[in-house]
């Protein structure tokens, strides 16, 4: 089992890497924006944005899957420039589609193409960035979050179109993708280490060692989390505890501020507090906003309880990618990212959905009383990761016993 040599990137490729991570987080909100004027062109009712959801799940879980194959065979850089193209192509063909079935598939390319960007860049940023640097990127994928939304609405608030707005998100990518073709070669060469280390270990063997599935399913639960507290916080606070709408959406706001800032804060003290242990403390802490969130306390309480939530689930993913390559070696963490990005595309559908079919039974309540749940689980599986031996130390003690 080979461990990962650690090669520090330049500044340009370090930069754009981050520039990479914006563009990757920049199309991703724009639906939420987009969607009801994109419904009133094709005449289609409000569920209807979930087939356009799902395709780019199954578009993403599919290149994220392969991803690590298709690094090892064409290059991270020219898998980076291959995927940002498709992302440019699946934003212009939303800006020009004119059948509801040609958006449909565009949702599907765009799919494909972030799978790819997202398990290409952590990829390379886990093997070859410090914990610091990983958490940094994943902040600026918040940064393209927040300007995506921005720049639709601005768009639509000037009373153009929206194919204008995916228009320019369309040409940011393909310049994203010219830069990343150019530079190819130069990602080749900061991973040339990598190139000579076979991929000994297939995709199929890599899910016989426990550590990869205990990671596939902490990355489930914690995406999940995440994206409860976005879809849910708004409509638990005005349906349940009477809060305005207003007050409710800047509580919204807020848990995104506390996440963004948390990266940006933990990105400065990781590496020397140490991953595991730092995992160990913000989990409690983002589990104790929760359940401070589900005690239906004043709204101040849940303003508090959704900040400590944002800011401890701050640093878990780019943390848990940084430590992959160092817990399972480079063989295995070339396939294991990129099931570790699939787990957590499901996971971002499954968790939530899941808590809205409780919410139906037995009332929005149920959500944030289930997020308190899933942190107890989502605690002892970490817990258990961590007193499992490295499999780079160990690789027989993690392997799953196959008849």
């Amino acid at each position: 089992m080979n461990r990962p040599v650690l090669l520090r990137p330049t500044s340009f490729l370090l930069s754009l890497a981050f520039i990479g991570f914006v563009s990757l987080g920049l199309p991703d909100a724009v639906i939420g924006v987009a969607w009801p004027s994109v419904r009133e062109t094709f005449g289609l009712r409000q569920g209807a944005v979930g087939l356009v959801l799902v395709a780019s799940g199954i578009g993403y879980l599919l290149s994220s899957v392969f991803a690590g194959r298709l690094m090892h065979t064409l290059g991270i850089g020219l898998v980076l420039a291959a995927s940002t193209g498709l992302v440019a192509v699946a934003m212009s063909g939303f800006a020009f589609s004119t059948m509801w079935g040609a958006f449909v598939v565009c949702a599907w390319v765009h799919g494909l193409g972030s799978g790819a960007i997202d398990s290409g860049l952590n990829g390379y940023a886990a093997n070859h960035m410090s914990a610091r640097y990983l958490i940094w990127m994943h902040a600026c994928y918040c940064f393209g979050a927040l300007i995506g939304p921005v720049l639709m609405s601005t768009v639509l608030a000037s009373g153009r179109h929206y194919s204008l707005g995916y228009s320019i998100v369309a040409g940011t990518m393909l310049a994203m993708s010219i830069v990343f073709l150019i530079t190819h070669q130069s990602w080749g060469e900061v991973s040339s280490t990598a190139k000579k280390i076979p991929l000994s270990v297939g995709a199929g063997s890599a899910l016989r060692y426990s550590a990869v599935w205990l990671q596939m399913a902490i990355f489930f639960l914690y995406t999940g989390l995440e994206v409860t507290f976005s879809q849910w916080a708004f409509t638990v606070l005005t349906e349940s505890r009477e809060v305005s709408p207003g007050t409710a959406g800047l509580a919204v706001g807020v848990y995104w501020g506390s996440l963004g800032t948390g990266r940006v804060v933990f990105g400065l003290i990781a590496d020397r507090v140490g991953i595991d242990r730092l995992l160990r403390y913000c989990l409690l802490v983002a589990g104790s906003g929760a359940l401070l969130f589900s005690l239906r306390l004043p709204v101040e309480a849940a303003f508090l309880g959704l900040s400590l939530a944002g800011f401890g689930l701050a640093p878990v993913f780019p943390c848990l990618m940084s430590r992959t390559p160092r817990r399972l070696g480079t063989g295995l963490s070339a396939h294991a990212i990129g099931f570790q990005v699939g787990a957590a595309m499901i996971g971002a559908a499954v968790v939530p959905g899941t808590l809205g079919i409780m919410a139906g039974r037995g009332g929005v309540e149920a959500v944030p009383i289930g997020t308190v749940f899933l942190f107890g689980i989502l605690l002892l599986l970490h817990e258990r990761l961590v007193r499992l031996p490295d499999v780079t130390a160990d690789p027989k003690w993690c392997v799953f016993s196959v008849a």
